[in-house]
């Protein structure tokens, strides 16, 4: 806690950006995240890739953890052939957000995954992905909006217990549920858009990305599981 806020650690790009007249490597996160930890109660803190070695120290320090959106999976980590639609590889990322996820596990931090963090927090738990899928993007680069429905009785349901609209943008989703996951919440087409883990602890995945909407139910969530 800093000032009676959860520190909510908050995983990050690594990629090349430009402001000004620079144009470097950056560690990046959309400002959608930190926005929506602060509007929860939380104080965010920015965990760029690093050395995984490092993990379970750095989740030691936190009383939450959220792994934000970003690029897909390397399919070599759920053990399947790269279909030509998956897009490029961030190995460093990968490497370092598995580290965070399997160390939150393991001390009971809560966890939040969002888009990609819930796939990485399957695969992180022995499932599988589907490479592409179609309806789920708008465009490129614009967000899209369809309904997610909860499954009773699931943590999901706790939060938010109706059917809601949320903003999209992913063509993978979740196919084999890593161990002891369970679905809660389905798109229309039945593509699972919730995951979570049964038990003493507060770990949720959501496929969509709430940061570009402004219903804090699951971020809050987090936020008191974290106090």
């Amino acid at each position: 806690m800093v000032g009676g806020r959860p520190l909510i650690g908050v995983s990050t790009y690594l990629e090349s950006a430009r402001w000004g007249v620079w144009e470097l490597e950056a560690a990046l996160l959309p400002a959608g995240y930190p926005r929506l930890v602060q509007a929860a109660g939380g104080l965010a803190a920015m965990l760029p890739p690093d050395d995984p070695s490092y993990a379970a120290a750095a989740v030691a320090r936190l009383d939450g953890l959220a792994i934000a959106g970003g690029p897909d999976v390397d399919p070599t980590r759920y053990d399947v052939v790269r279909d030509p639609r998956t897009g490029p590889e961030a190995r460093q990322r990968d490497t370092w957000e598995l580290a965070l996820i399997d160390a939150a596990l393991a001390s009971g931090t809560p966890l939040l995954g969002i888009c990609r963090g819930m796939q990485l927090l399957n695969v992180a738990l022995g499932g599988t992905l589907v490479q592409h899928i179609d309806g789920h993007t708008e465009a490129v680069g614009v967000f899209g909006r369809h309904t997610v429905k909860p499954v009773p009785g699931s943590l999901y349901a706790g939060l938010v217990p109706e059917e809601a609209s949320v903003p999209t943008y992913h063509h993978q989703a979740v196919d084999r549920l890593g161990a002891g996951l369970v679905a809660s919440a389905h798109a229309t087409d039945g593509t699972v858009e919730a995951v979570e883990l049964p038990g003493p602890g507060w770990v949720l995945g959501v496929q969509w990305h709430p940061e570009m909407g402004e219903d804090l139910r699951v971020v809050s969530g987090l936020v008191r599981a974290a106090c």
